[in-house]
């Protein structure tokens, strides 16, 4: 029988991308409670960013490392930045995303289709790719993709980009962890349903929306930032565990698919 304490993700290296604001910020907050060292990616969140590491464990090893994921370079560098800060990494979080702006099919150019793929999807395989070499010399590591609601059963109107993308994120996870599972790299998703206390809902979420959408969630409430960055939290540690290519779905029983 094996039994593991509840600190098992105890000076495991993690990099979480988008940390400075939302479910970013939420996630690496409770990865320092479970002990973890966190590299924090932010874009242009930089004063979130910093005031998680100011409210950070003394014992934590924590940095705060700007990028642009959308470019490639960029990205490279932030995981190499990162790897070398922690000496290695164990758990990578692939937090960042954003739905953009609302456009119906016929407002969608081409500009517009390349920003939010490039945003959600493009900048995730940048991050994974460079972060590979590192996962697979600590020996069992994790990736945890934040994939979403929408990629399950498409969104509110105007959000057919950032649907597509995050659907396509729920595949990649599923087709990853089959070719990354003989390597040692387990890779799951979370599907965030409405996280209100976001700036992504405050932008993109009118307040009759978010009221209607509550209306027929059957917990009768929006879930919160530590709702998801708990579950997110149970995935990383599945590091030597049998649960890969698995989305989890966080939305109060809205979608159990």
């Amino acid at each position: 029988m094996r039994i593991e304490s509840m600190d098992c993700l105890s000076n495991k290296r993690v990099l979480v991308t988008g940390g400075g604001q939302g479910i970013g910020r939420a996630i690496v907050e409770e990865l320092l409670r479970r002990g973890c060292h966190v590299a924090i990616h932010y874009c242009t969140s930089a004063e979130g960013a910093q005031d998680v590491k100011r409210l950070a464990p003394t014992e934590a090893r924590v940095e705060c490392f700007q990028a642009n994921l959308q470019d490639e370079p960029a990205a490279t560098d932030l995981v190499a930045r990162s790897a070398a800060f922690l000496g290695g990494l164990d758990i990578l979080i692939n937090n960042s995303g954003d739905l953009v702006g609302r456009r119906t099919l016929e407002q969608i150019d081409d500009t517009f289709w390349r920003k939010v793929m490039d945003v959600n999807l493009t900048s995730l395989m940048f991050v994974t790719r460079a972060a590979l070499p590192h996962l697979v010399a600590a020996g069992q590591s994790s990736i945890v993709n934040i994939a979403s609601l929408a990629g399950r059963m498409g969104g509110h109107p105007g959000s057919l980009v950032y649907s597509t993308a995050k659907g396509a994120v729920l595949t990649w996870t599923r087709f990853l962890a089959r070719e990354l599972g003989p390597r040692g790299v387990r890779v799951n998703a979370v599907a965030p349903g409405l996280i209100l206390g976001t700036r992504f809902h405050q932008t993109h979420t009118t307040a009759e929306s978010a009221a209607a959408s509550i209306a027929q969630i059957p917990l009768r409430r929006a879930g919160t930032p530590e709702d998801v960055a708990r579950a997110v939290a149970f995935l990383a540690a599945e590091y030597d565990g049998f649960i890969t290519g698995a989305t989890l779905d966080i939305n109060g029983g809205v979608y159990g698919g």
